[in-house]
């Protein structure tokens, strides 16, 4: 395949993962495997996607920055083992091998890919707990957390797995947040946003400085998911969420399984 046919196959699959995402989220489940199927390798692959797709990590957190208001404090404590446990992580992944990330790779997607079939019925938990109200009061700048130590270490350990692969992370913080006893959902998101953000930039700092980031895909990546997200942002609410979340998990699975045996080929 020449280069400039892959480079445009990657800008369609990038504008598909951020259509995705913009809807129902998990583009990358469908991204990573997709990109690893046109030649790059595993390990590149994963910090490429990780620079490429940071500008969309940003602009949604720029959709949720009024649900913040009044949580400095509480940001500014989330980033802290948000931060730490992106660098790890990413220090870990520049430090695996690449023969060894590739025999990894197929359980990081499989296991991402029963993380998002969980998101559906943990997110109506959240939100049932939630009730009508559209701002809960405790979630505000005085709001004290339950096991409020023991849910930052358990960030930082979401946070090294954010810096290493990431997909999946969304739904592995707002299990904190709700062990720490948030129950307002767009505020949780609005934290979960934040978090993403803090572990993905540093991990993607750490990447671009590496020399393992492939800067055409990354490129590529960054238009067609930019891209991607404006169309679908126009057509999202006509687009059912359970028929692409279906997609994604059954695309998930058979990504999962297809790196396994290409592994064992």
């Amino acid at each position: 395949m020449g280069e400039a046919v892959r480079l445009a196959a990657i800008v369609v699959i990038a504008a598909l993962g951020g259509m995705v995402n913009s809807i129902a989220g998990g583009g990358t489940l469908l991204t990573f495997p997709a990109i690893v199927a046109l030649g790059v390798p595993p390990l590149i692959a994963n910090a490429t996607s990780t620079v490429a797709l940071w500008p969309g990590a940003l602009s949604s957190m720029w959709g949720y920055r009024e649900r913040l208001r009044g949580m400095r404090q509480w940001a500014t404590i989330f980033a802290v083992p948000s931060v730490t446990g992106g660098v790890l992580g990413a220090w870990l992944l520049l430090a695996t091998p690449a023969k060894r990330f590739t025999l990894i790779v197929p359980w990081l997607v499989l296991g991402a890919t029963v993380l998002f079939a969980a998101q559906g019925p943990v997110l109506r938990r959240l939100r049932t707990n939630s009730g009508s109200n559209a701002v809960n009061a405790r979630d505000d700048g005085e709001f004290a957390p339950r096991h409020g130590a023991v849910a930052l270490i358990c960030q930082f350990l979401v946070g090294v797995y954010g810096g290493y692969f990431g997909a999946g992370i969304g739904i592995l913080m707002l299990a904190v947040l709700g062990y720490m006893g948030f129950s307002n959902i767009h505020r949780m998101n609005g934290l979960k946003n934040w978090g993403g953000l803090c572990m993905n930039f540093v991990a993607a700092v750490m990447f671009a400085f590496s020399g393992i980031v492939d800067w055409p895909v990354a490129l590529a990546m960054a238009v067609g998911a930019t891209a991607g997200g404006y169309l679908a942002s126009r057509a999202a609410q006509r687009v059912p969420q359970v028929v692409v979340r279906r997609a994604i998990v059954g695309v998930g699975f058979v990504a999962g399984g297809w790196l396994l045996w290409a592994r064992m080929a």
